[in-house]
């Protein structure tokens, strides 16, 4: 069973008349504070590049990147140094990986359930969902928030039937400089409740996990906005998930050399012929 981990600056996971409380103590200062960030801020595009190609030699893997500014890559210079390009570039040491981004800078879960419902049916082996940032400055509540997520794995399970969903929990903004105090301290632990939200509701998921964000990602490097990661925080990132993705792997294998993975089991990733 997996166990949802704390987060490093110990924020707790509260109860909803807590986050209430806060809110309406704090909430004219939190409002102009987020108001000010948002007037200073600069918006960083998206960056160019390929969003779908090929890499690599090997089984296959077919991998999905889909979600809000983090799967688009925003704050590096090229997808090839965005998260996706620099996950599969990690993938392709092991495996053919057929690859394809599907994010919109902005993007809450609402959203990107419609992004789905109006993509075409495909087949991928790995779906990486980098979502929940702007559902946190919307002030989701943590519990719905991981309903949504649940409500997308569904609807990722009808058009793609990928074998592994790995929802990326949602960015630790109690270490974005850019945020002022105690916006930052409050937008940190309203995110770290959604992710122990979600991580509660994943225990008893198959095919679903849950990737923790390293405190290397933002040490690594942030964009020039403050906010997006450089191309070294989505080293860190990519560097995190792929590890994840490859453990699946050795872990289906061995359940399949030991002769245990049942009639009914798929693989996460296929040979190639």
């Amino acid at each position: 069973m997996r166990q949802a981990p704390r987060d490093g600056q110990g924020i707790p996971r509260g109860p909803c008349w807590q986050r209430l409380l806060l809110l309406w103590l704090l909430g004219p200062l939190l409002w102009l504070q987020a108001r000010h960030v948002r007037r200073i801020t600069p918006r960083l595009p998206e960056p160019p590049g390929q969003r779908a190609g090929s890499a690599g030699q090997g089984s296959l893997i077919r991998l999905l990147v889909a979600g809000d500014s983090g799967a688009a890559g925003v704050g590096a210079p090229s997808q090839e140094q965005a998260l996706c390009g620099q996950l599969v570039q990690r993938l392709s040491q092991h495996h053919r990986v057929e690859w394809c981004v599907l994010a919109v800078n902005g993007l809450d879960s609402p959203g990107l359930h419609q992004l789905l419902q109006d993509t075409p049916h495909a087949a991928f082996d790995v779906v990486v969902l980098s979502m929940g940032a702007n559902d946190a400055t919307a002030l989701c509540a943590p519990l719905q928030w991981a309903r949504w997520q649940s409500r997308l794995a569904e609807l990722i399970a009808l058009r793609f039937g990928p074998a592994l969903l790995m929802h990326s929990a949602v960015p630790p903004m109690h270490a974005c400089l850019a945020l002022p105090q105690p916006l930052r301290w409050f937008m940190g632990r309203w995110a770290q409740q959604m992710n122990q939200s979600l991580a509660a509701l994943l225990i008893e998921e198959e095919g679903r996990s849950m990737h923790w964000h390293p405190s290397t990602t933002t040490m690594a490097g942030m964009a020039a906005d403050g906010i997006h990661l450089s191309p070294e925080g989505y080293a860190a990132w990519a560097e995190g998930l792929s590890q994840h993705i490859l453990a699946a792997q050795v872990a289906v294998r061995q359940r399949t050399d030991l002769g245990q993975l049942g009639a009914q089991a798929r693989p996460y990733f296929h040979q190639s012929h």
